[in-house]
């Protein structure tokens, strides 16, 4: 079987002081597997494209650069780059911040599963081992809600996943295709319904652990509205999926 052509989608917003170590952070010995870096500006009002230009003209990553002229916010971002990684014949899309929150690191294990053919996303979870996440610093709101949430939407669809909101994720282009991904909102609560999307459509889900780090990075989500958003998603979608009663 062909090695699969990688795209890593590096989703920034006010990145200035955090993407150059990230895309350093990427694995000397994984960057042969990646077919191209694409870096997605949203419109930063900072430095961010200055910085990503600036690295590109010296770094051996296959770097492309996206600025976008209006912010299209977190998953709008994303539809972007992964209509991108369509558009450009990739075999496989991996989902980066640029914030540092997520483990460049780790790249090669979260791809794994898609290389062995055994799913066709991955999702990096900070609980399968969860006091681990909050050694890394994840706040204790965060982690109790995220045990909240995830328990909540294991029980309505009959997943099995220990995280359904880790922001770091590898997808098989042919699983991106079969749903309409640009129908899902521009905001964090994408995330989620990109899972829900999937799992209608019968695929096959991976998990691999990841470290979590929390640093000085500002976090743009409203959790109460967010919560609220991931809560009727889930129950819209099991609604849906539900035999229709005579």
């Amino acid at each position: 079987m062909a090695p699969l052509r990688i795209a890593v989608v590096v989703v920034a917003y006010n990145a200035e002081a955090t993407l150059r170590e990230v895309l350093d952070r990427i694995p000397a010995g994984f960057v042969p597997r990646i077919s191209s870096v694409l870096v997605c500006d949203d419109a930063s009002t900072d430095g961010t494209h200055d910085v990503v230009v600036q690295y590109q003209s010296t770094s051996s990553l296959p770097i492309t650069v996206i600025r976008h002229p209006v912010n299209l916010g977190y998953g709008g971002n994303q539809k972007h780059g992964y209509q991108w990684a369509i558009d450009n014949g990739m075999d496989a899309v991996v989902l980066l911040h640029g914030d540092g929150q997520y483990a460049p690191e780790r790249l090669e294990e979260v791809v794994a599963p898609l290389d062995r053919g055994v799913a066709d996303a991955v999702l990096a979870s900070r609980m399968m081992r969860r006091l681990d996440a909050l050694r890394g610093g994840m706040p204790l709101y965060k982690f109790a809600g995220n045990i909240a949430l995830t328990t909540l939407q294991n029980a309505l669809t009959g997943a099995r996943l220990s995280e359904w909101h880790t922001g770091y994720r590898a997808y098989l282009v042919s699983a991106l295709r079969s749903v309409d991904f640009h129908a899902n909102s521009d905001e964090f609560d994408f995330d989620t319904q990109i899972i829900l999307q999937l799992l209608a459509a019968g695929k096959r889900f991976a998990e691999v652990p990841i470290p979590t780090y929390y640093g000085e990075e500002i976090s743009h989500v409203n959790s109460i509205r967010y919560g609220l958003q991931i809560v009727g998603h889930t129950l819209r979608h099991r609604r849906l999926s539900q035999p229709a009663r005579r």
